[in-house]
């Protein structure tokens, strides 16, 4: 007659969470999450529209 090994202890499972999700903000909320820049002086303005300017507008 063997004995088996005691099992493992599982992981627990993570728990439930009935939150609202439109409450929690999204990093589409800020304006980081749009594309914004720390930068915001006129020369780094000027760089940026020069960067993002499609080649139809030279």
């Amino acid at each position: 007659m063997s004995t088996a090994p005691d099992p493992e202890p599982r992981a627990p499972r993570p728990a439930l969470v009935f939150d609202d999700p439109l409450d929690q903000q999204t990093s589409d909320d800020t304006d980081h999450g749009w594309g914004e820049r720390a930068e915001r002086d006129s020369a780094a303005d000027l760089k940026r529209f020069l960067d993002e300017k499609p080649p139809h507008h030279l």
